[in-house]
């Protein structure tokens, strides 16, 4: 019995209140001296009325009343209890054996537990101490539940502010995307712009033709197409096709006069180390070195006979191998490599019969494709009249000048100002500027 006279357990926060209903005053005083040294908060109540009076009044836990009482028995007190409130535990205390009673009890005031007359100390704190244990249990369950209730809307609303916040900075990445790949684009466009106009520069120094090295870099740029070349490989061939003559800086005019067939001595050696001055040039330009690879190796030969490292077959990088053909092919038809100009079909010629030995079979079987398949490129849009024009065409070619000076970039939006300029620059120059734009069917 000594074992049931602790105190309740620890994580309460105030004694237990303990509710005895009794019409025998005897009976209360024994309840009383039986709860108090536990640690129990003892109310005492005479009657089923005072003992609602009680509980009107005061907090209680646990309520043991006698069925036998006047005026209102057990059952009714503890069903009232029930009613009013359900969460005070409900104990029954009887001293005969009426099962009809007990069961009245039971059904209308839910008891926990009924205790006979008379009772055994240690029974009635174990059955107290368990009743009051199990009120705990559930009390903290209802908590942890209403908890868990309400941190889970607060999760709710905290994913929903979330979603919304993800959403929201979802929506700004792709903004920054879009405009991060715009200025990419323009970018890059303005690069290669760049690099035509140093192009029609170096044009202006080593006498070419106009437009000779756009010619060389469009062949190049069809050839590494048909190779199965894209993306930066693609370019590399087409800016160092553009800048393949950037090593003849340093020549003299005579020189530069000169065609290669005629050249002897020092001015031979001077021209075969022009593709590693171009190396030297563009080495320092990290966007550039793919180039500068290619314009290192523009002159040597397939079957290594070349310059300056004398590569042989596939050990020659394939865009100095296409290179080498495009450059060669425009060259012969300028009278830079031997006295005359050759036709286009002469230069052909000489192109196919060396196929194997100075430039590569698979290059020369792009090139005669290319030439022969006579197909129009799709990029190449529809030349018009300067008169012709409308604000909102798209340039499908460089607008180049008779002098070979680039005016317009390919793929420039013409607006009114700069149509009239065009229009201006015709009427100064004395002739007509080959204007070709997009096929307004195909779409700017």
């Amino acid at each position: 019995m000594n074992s049931m006279l602790q105190p309740p357990p620890a994580d309460q926060a105030a004694p237990a209140t303990v509710l005895c209903v009794d019409d025998e005053p005897n009976i209360l005083a024994a309840l009383r001296r039986l709860f108090r040294p536990a640690g129990y908060r003892v109310l005492l109540a005479e009657s089923g009325a005072a003992g609602l009076a009680v509980l009107e009044q005061q907090a209680v836990d646990l309520v043991i009343s006698d069925m036998r009482m006047p005026e209102m028995n057990g059952a009714q007190f503890l069903a009232q209890v029930r009613q009013r409130w359900p969460d005070t535990l409900r104990l029954l205390l009887t001293g005969y054996s009426d099962i009809q009673s007990i069961q009245d009890a039971i059904n209308c005031g839910e008891i926990y537990r009924y205790i006979t007359k008379p009772w055994e100390d240690g029974d009635m704190l174990l059955v107290v101490r368990h009743a009051l244990e199990r009120r705990q249990l559930e009390q903290d369950k209802q908590r942890l539940e209403a908890l868990t209730l309400r941190q889970n809307e607060e999760l709710k609303a905290l994913n929903q502010s979330l979603e919304a916040k993800v959403e929201q900075r979802t929506r700004q990445l792709k903004t920054e995307h879009e405009a991060t790949v715009a200025a990419n684009a323009k970018l890059k466009q303005n690069f290669v712009t760049t690099i035509k106009i140093f192009s029609s520069m170096i044009e202006l120094r080593a006498h070419n033709q106009p437009g000779h090295a756009r010619l060389v870099a469009d062949l190049a740029r069809k050839m590494a197409a048909v190779l199965g070349l894209e993306g930066r490989d693609a370019q590399d061939v087409f800016i160092a096709a553009l800048l393949h003559d950037i090593g003849k800086i340093g020549f003299s005019d005579e020189m530069l006069q000169t065609p290669l067939t005629l050249l002897r001595g020092d001015a031979l050696a001077l021209f075969r180390k022009h593709p590693v001055r171009a190396e030297e040039l563009l080495m320092p330009l990290e966007d550039l070195r793919g180039s500068a690879l290619i314009l290192r190796s523009q002159l040597e030969r397939f079957d290594g006979n070349g310059f300056p490292d004398g590569l042989a077959g596939l050990a020659i990088p394939l865009g100095a191998r296409i290179l080498a053909l495009a450059a060669d092919y425009y060259n012969l038809q300028q009278g830079a490599m031997v006295q005359r100009h050759l036709r286009a079909d002469e230069a052909k010629s000489l192109i196919l019969d060396a196929g194997g030995k100075r430039y590569d079979p698979h290059v020369v079987a792009a090139f005669r494709q290319i030439i022969d398949g006579a197909q129009p490129d799709s990029g190449a849009g529809v030349e018009v009249l300067s008169g012709e024009l409308l604000p909102g065409m798209v340039l499908a070619r460089d607008l180049v000048s008779r002098d070979g000076l680039m005016l317009l970039a390919v793929d420039h939006v013409l607006d009114a100002r700069m149509i009239q300029q065009v229009q201006d620059f015709e009427t100064k120059s004395g002739g007509r500027l080959p204007i070709w734009v997009r096929n307004p069917r195909e779409g700017a």
